[in-house]
């Protein structure tokens, strides 16, 4: 495991980098790949972000980014945990990635070098650090990024996960530029009407279990298609319910393209999310975390209510 200082070393080394990011790509992971790419364009480096996709909230991200044509010679990860969240880059970088930059406990990435500090709100929190440490000027873009992935994985700033760095780097950011009003409003105070819809039919599918200490919610490929919703407006949802009074398992089930589930655990209390999306090979972190499992509905969630109630 490499230190902070011996990353910032390692990136100023090397060239011709490829940052990538995880599936279902989120703030932190987005945020951290593309003030990362910036910061190494401004030390006269090649970068460039692959990511399977940049959600259309997301797409301010890119400013300041430049495009460059390059063969890479050196494959950065930004806030993957797993070979898993490769997704569909999974076949072409599987093997091959040189660093991973990750703020999970349970990060189990095949990488030749790793930087992981579990105690970081977001790998946007260390990305901030590490570009210190480079002596990087912080540009309104970059700082807009490092917000951006900050204040997404901490529920802008209502998670336990929030710490007093977190927020001295939030008011440093603030300081540079960053636009925090424009950045809650489109993270934290802005819904499409579809997504409105989803969420109306989200409600209806809670089911509890464990005496009410666990509550669990869907959603189904016919949902998302009746809906016409996409995978940008699934964010946020695993929020639902863990919010309702007595929850210490809120879990969220999205049926994904064959044949499989996408498990995301919110935890209250001392129940740790990551210890129970490992029953199904998964991890994350102590109240958030997240797996895979395959099956049919309610075989899925028979085995999640099954695990629950272990738990509890």
């Amino acid at each position: 495991m490499m230190n902070l200082y011996e990353v910032a070393r390692f990136l100023e080394a090397h060239d011709n980098y490829e940052i990538l990011t995880h599936a279902y790509p989120d703030g932190d992971t987005l945020g951290s790949g593309f003030a990362l790419c910036m910061a190494l364009q401004q030390k006269g480096k090649n970068a460039r972000v692959i990511t399977t996709n940049v959600p259309s909230k997301f797409l301010y991200l890119l400013n300041g980014v430049k495009h460059q044509v390059f063969e890479p010679d050196t494959i950065i990860s930004a806030d993957v945990a797993a070979d898993g969240l490769l997704g569909s880059n999974t076949d072409a970088y599987l093997g091959k990635i040189d660093l991973c930059i990750d703020h999970h406990g349970s990060n189990t990435l095949t990488a030749k070098e790793k930087f992981v500090d579990r105690y970081a709100s977001a790998t946007c929190e260390i990305v901030y650090k590490l570009l210190n440490r480079m002596n990087v000027r912080i540009t309104k873009e970059i700082a807009d990024c490092l917000y951006t992935g900050i204040s997404t994985d901490t529920g802008c700033f209502r998670y336990s996960n929030t710490n007093a760095d977190t927020l001295r780097i939030a008011a440093s950011l603030m300081e540079l530029g960053c636009d925090t009003a424009a950045i809650n409003k489109a993270m934290f105070e802005t819904k499409s009407k579809e997504k409105i819809e989803l969420e109306r039919a989200v409600y209806d599918t809670i089911m509890y279990c464990a005496d009410g200490k666990c509550a669990i919610i869907y959603t189904t490929l016919d949902m998302m298609k009746k809906l016409n919703i996409g995978d940008d407006e699934m964010e946020g949802l695993a929020s639902i319910p863990r919010q309702i009074e007595g929850v210490l398992i809120g879990i969220t089930m999205r049926e994904k393209e064959g044949g499989f589930f996408k498990i995301s655990v919110r935890t209250n209390g001392n129940i740790n999310a990551s210890d129970f999306c490992a029953k199904f090979g998964g991890g994350g972190h102590p109240a958030a975390a997240g797996c895979s499992i395959e099956g049919k509905l309610d075989d899925v969630r028979n085995k999640l209510i099954k695990a629950a109630e272990e738990t509890l």
